[in-house]
């Protein structure tokens, strides 16, 4: 008899009507979306971190990325990616706070903590930007440093050299290393750059929304809670890009 009413219950869920994971398609969607988005840039730096353990030399974070806006020659390693980092992070805060906002129907709150996080997106992808710009002015781009009978200084300030176990095989694999290190930098950092971009335009589309109450009259922000998600995916692939390229 229990069994029949079990039977009778799982016919009805899987039925059609209403979802068997108890969750909306939408939300569901995004999910598998998100899925499928972490496989990509999972392969990126799959492919990223092989090709650097089979290079006898890559270029050295502290001194590639150095420079930071308006200070001229200053030697501040790290210091500029940490402050987009940081505001990144800061902008998933903002982000949980609009959903949790969302979840009490406050709109005036949702509007708030959505225009905060629209901020800090749009700060991200500016100094985006400043550090893409600053590479060029280097040299730096796709297909650059391919001349391997160029003079080794046009590329000794991106390594160490007081380590002999640089200086030894630089002159030989130098070139090439510096080549693919800025070819997957720029590649990786460009796709989630897009995405980033992406999140702000979908961001702007349900401010928008909320401010002229699509959400109350649906009677739910969900549409709050699934950007979130996507935002929070996007910074927490920024945690592996920054410890790929910037930190190991």
């Amino acid at each position: 008899m229990a069994h029949s009413a079990t039977a009778a219950a799982e016919t009805k869920v899987w039925g059609g009507g209403r979802s068997p994971f108890n969750v909306s398609y939408g939300k569901m969607m995004m999910w598998f979306f998100l899925l499928s988005d972490a496989f990509t840039f999972g392969a990126f730096l799959i492919s990223y971190g092989t090709t650097r353990f089979f290079s006898a030399v890559w270029p050295d974070p502290n001194h590639v990325f150095h420079a930071f806006p308006f200070m001229g020659h200053a030697n501040l390693p790290l210091l500029f990616v940490s402050l987009m980092t940081f505001i990144l992070i800061m902008s998933s805060v903002t982000m949980v706070l609009a959903v949790h906002a969302g979840h009490y129907g406050d709109r005036k709150g949702v509007i708030k903590w959505l225009l905060f996080t629209i901020i800090g997106g749009i700060c991200f992808l500016s100094c985006q930007a400043w550090e893409w710009t600053h590479l060029h002015h280097q040299g730096a781009w796709w297909g650059s440093f391919t001349d391997s009978s160029a003079p080794l200084s046009g590329i000794e300030q991106f390594f160490n050299m007081k380590d002999p176990r640089v200086t030894g095989p630089l002159a030989a694999h130098g070139m090439q290393a510096t080549h693919d290190f800025y070819n997957y930098f720029f590649t990786i950092t460009g796709f989630h750059g897009a995405h980033v971009a992406s999140g702000v335009v979908l961001l702007c589309l349900v401010l928008i929304n909320s401010i002229n109450g699509t959400y109350d009259r649906r009677g739910h922000y969900e549409m709050v809670e699934k950007i979130g998600l996507y935002w929070h995916f996007v910074d927490l692939v920024w945690v592996f890009v920054f410890t790929c390229f910037y930190l190991l």
